[in-house]
């Protein structure tokens, strides 16, 4: 009987010993790289606050994009897209074996299961869509279905309900964890950019509007948390990258400052922290549809 038992199990194994097949699994790779270029586009985009195109201010790409679902860990949702799309092209570079199937699935069920997630709150909860985004859930989506096609039919003793509960119950609990991230009930999230405070720092940059300021100052860093999630748009120079007793930025020099925070709007110089409706009155701003 131990004898038998020994023979058969070496027989599973051999079984499920699936041969790898040359070359790269192209289909998956050319959709991993299509996911790639939109993800990776998003998060150029993101990093250097450009405007998407076919994106404008106030549509409901802009409203996906800008609100709190945009972001996870301080980093673009794009980003970790791209880097599930760049894991799923690495696999797919691979040959073709039971583990680069199993491998390739888990991730293209998960990234499926999110994109879905995402997609559900900018539909239910914002009540916009993305075309970026949707075109992601497809590419997604369609990863998904070649996998699924592609399972090794070497594989033997394999069953999908099993392998269903390991796959799909770990990636729904990670979505549930991020929704419950993204409610407030653990961690930071980002807060969505206040319309408003966007437009303003949007028209500071264009009229080449001005803030000095150093990353020590407290002051500075009041003024800063004044424009909330838009921060990173305002025209802001550092005055001392070397530190407090380092050299001051040939900028600020320049500019003659001589202390922090001063704002440069229009020729004329504004010391100390200013409220945002004095900077939308100093730079002549005026907002249709956003007030205040």
């Amino acid at each position: 009987m131990a004898k038998a038992a020994k023979e058969k199990k070496g027989k599973v194994r051999i079984a499920e010993q699936v041969p790898a097949q040359d070359g790269p699994n192209w289909p998956i790779l050319g959709l991993a790289i299509l996911g790639m270029v939109v993800s990776g586009y998003l998060t150029y985009s993101a990093w250097t606050l450009q405007q998407l195109a076919l994106c404008t201010e106030g549509s409901g790409c802009d409203v996906v994009l800008t609100s709190k679902w945009s972001t996870l860990f301080g980093m673009p949702t794009s980003f970790w897209g791209f880097l599930t799309y760049a894991l799923l092209a690495a696999i797919a570079w691979n040959k073709r074996t039971a583990a680069q199937w199993k491998a390739a699935f888990f991730l293209s069920i998960f990234g499926l299961l999110y994109s879905v997630y995402l997609t559900a709150i900018s539909f239910f909860v914002l009540g916009e869509a993305c075309p970026y985004c949707l075109t992601s859930l497809g590419l997604m989506a369609a990863t998904f279905v070649v996998v699924l096609f592609q399972k090794p039919a070497q594989m033997a003793s394999f069953n999908w309900g099993p392998w269903l509960a390991k796959s799909v119950s770990p990636a729904l609990v990670v979505i549930l964890a991020l929704h419950l991230h993204y409610a407030g009930y653990w961690g930071e999230t980002a807060r969505p950019e206040d319309p408003w405070i966007r437009a303003l720092t949007s028209h500071l940059t264009q009229i080449e509007a001005k803030f000095y300021g150093a990353f020590w100052c407290p002051a500075c860093k009041q003024q800063k948390e004044m424009f909330g999630s838009s921060v990173d748009r305002v025209p802001y120079i550092e005055c001392s990258p070397g530190g407090q007793r380092a050299p001051v930025a040939q900028a600020c020099k320049d500019a003659r400052i001589e202390s922090y925070p001063t704002w440069l709007i229009n020729g004329q110089r504004y010391i100390g922290v200013q409220a945002l409706e004095n900077l939308a009155q100093f730079s002549n701003f005026k907002h249709d549809g956003a007030t205040r």
